[in-house]
């Protein structure tokens, strides 16, 4: 039973995990304000400082997130997940009845808590998801982050193309699709995501890359599907309909991995009852290895107790765990590398988030009426930034012990170089910014994720996640609300009503010029960080090796 118990709970993992990719899939809604911001800016009367401090509002939802980490730690995963569906369900909500003219437009507070409920329920949804999967999956820490923060990245383009090609981009029927879509995906996955026993073994792992494989093959296919959609567009219903039904196909195509795993788990149970005929002839020989199996855990047993005593010695001596083990909240927060993280993470995801926020009027300002290619773009360039970046990383550590924040390195300079293209404002600038931000704020989000798991432990994960996650509502208040809202202001022209508008190259210039600023201070402490984890990373790179050779030589 054995063998076959083991191959189940494999199963029901990997159906889990693709309920985890339908979730992430629909979960980056916080990414998509640009496809309604000028509706609400035009029916509210905003200038570009008050709608930006809307997008502060959402991104300040992602502050409450704290309450999902501690939660993450009592409540079972499932709980979690239906406190994000019903929070998103409400946030959105009530922003499409303002939208679509349902009911007279809020008070501006009013609509900051919405947008506010908005941006905490993703919270939620993510923290359920990664918590969850990083501890089925502790071997592949940087494949599980890729594809699941890969899937967040492509949601902002599969909602955008799917409201293009169904509903011609209406931003009201775009907010009903943020507000019942989530709802949906998360009570379906509240029946398959859960903590599921570990099983450590060469032909384990090696079942994982395989698997990790497909879901990689995939997500890219998906990518590159919404990317040709992008440039081709809708042509007529007939197409547009059967765009989104290929696309639905695509995004179901991954419960080929779990079906694949429950089949061979019931293939099992014949070679099981073969086994359990065989069982009279082996009743000698399984004595003798019963009894051998005694003495080695009478054996066992004594070591663990010597083992136990040298432990309680150890935690009397030391203060503090060492970098790599187990922190509480504090704990981390007492080290220099969590705030060097800390620090640089906010330097490449404050810097992107105020480039999504505002993509809609660096687009007008640029003499771009239609801005959703240009969401679009970041989206699934994000997309290759998760994706790639998980993968590549997790093969460098296990190849060659390199630490993940090099990588982190190379995004924020690249990201430097995008935001000084932007700068220029030259033909295609916009383009191939939206590109290289799109991929280096991908790859910021996807390797700080099993860094801070490998950096702080796993025992509290969901907390030290959300304490990281913090990065998005202070960034968008500093570089979106402030630096890009008051930079505007100062050079738009008011409009009757009380808004105002600014077009031109002049109108964000500055602002690129000192988000490139920021993101090379990052790239500073990216590679302070690595320097400082290099021991740390070559411990582990030793460890599994060490680990790989044992099993292999005790499995010939």
């Amino acid at each position: 039973m054995r063998f076959r118990e083991t191959y189940t709970f494999s199963a029901w993992k990997w159906l889990g995990f693709v309920s985890a990719v339908w979730v992430q899939a629909i979960s980056g809604n916080n990414y998509t304000f640009s496809n309604y911001s000028d509706a609400i800016k035009t029916l509210m009367n905003l200038t570009q400082l008050e709608l930006n401090n809307l997008s502060v509002a959402k991104d300040v939802g992602k502050a409450f997130g704290l309450l999902a980490g501690v939660a993450s730690d009592r409540l079972p995963t499932p709980v979690i997940l239906l406190i994000g569906s019903i929070e998103g369900l409400i946030g959105y909500g009530a922003q499409w009845l303002v939208v679509s003219q349902k009911i007279q437009p809020l008070p501006y507070w009013q609509m900051c808590i919405f947008l506010c409920m908005g941006g905490n329920s993703t919270t939620w949804m993510n923290t359920a998801v990664l918590v969850t999967c990083i501890r089925n999956f502790r071997r592949n820490r940087g494949p599980v982050s890729g594809i699941l923060k890969g899937y967040v990245g492509l949601s902002t383009a599969i909602f955008t193309d799917l409201c293009s090609a169904l509903f011609s981009n209406d931003p009201a029927k775009f907010l009903i699709m943020l507000a019942v879509i989530p709802f949906a995906v998360c009570l379906t996955a509240i029946f398959f995501l859960h903590e599921i026993p570990q099983t450590a073994s060469v032909a384990a792992e090696k079942e994982e890359t395989r698997y990790f494989a497909i879901f990689n093959i995939v997500a890219v296919v998906v990518a590159v599907y919404l990317l040709v959609y992008d440039f081709i567009g809708s042509t007529n219903q007939v197409f547009s309909l059967v765009f989104a039904v290929i696309l639905f196909i695509l995004l179901a195509s991954p419960l080929a991995v779990p079906v694949y795993s429950f089949v061979k788990s019931w293939r099992l149970v014949g070679f099981e009852a073969d086994m359990e005929r065989q069982e009279p002839l082996l009743k000698e020989e399984a004595t003798a290895a019963r009894k051998a199996e005694i003495v080695t855990e009478e054996e066992e047993e004594v070591a663990a107790a010597a083992v136990a005593v040298e432990e309680e010695v150890a935690v009397v001596e030391k203060s503090r765990p060492k970098l790599g083990e187990d922190h509480t909240m504090f704990e981390a927060m007492t080290t220099w590398d969590f705030w060097v993280l800390f620090v640089s993470f906010l330097c490449g995801v404050g810097t992107g988030m105020a480039v999504m926020n505002n993509m809609a009027q660096i687009g007008l300002a640029l003499g771009r009426a239609d801005v959703s290619i240009f969401v679009s773009l970041t989206s699934i360039w994000g997309f290759f930034g998760r994706i790639i970046s998980g993968s590549v990383s997790e093969y460098f550590l296990k190849k060659a012990g390199t630490p993940r924040p090099l990588w982190n390195a190379a995004s924020q300079i690249l990201m430097a170089v995008g935001f000084l293209l932007m700068a220029l404002a030259m033909p295609g600038s916009l383009y191939i910014g939206s590109i290289v931000v799109g991929i280096c704020y991908g790859v910021r989000l996807a390797v700080t994720v099993p860094v801070a798991s490998e950096l702080f432990g796993l025992k509290y994960y969901g907390l030290l996640y959300n304490i990281l996650v913090l990065n998005l509502p202070i960034g968008s208040f500093l570089f979106s609300g402030l630096l890009a809202g008051y930079l505007y202001d100062a050079q738009a022209t008011p409009t009757p009503g009380g808004g105002n508008t600014c077009v031109g190259a002049d109108c964000y210039r500055l602002v690129f010029i000192i988000m490139a600023i920021a993101s090379v201070i990052g790239f500073g402490l990216d590679v302070l960080l690595a320097i400082r984890t290099k021991n740390l990373y070559t411990k582990i790179f030793t460890s599994r090796k060490s680990k790989k050779s044992l099993t292999a030589s005790s499995g010939q």
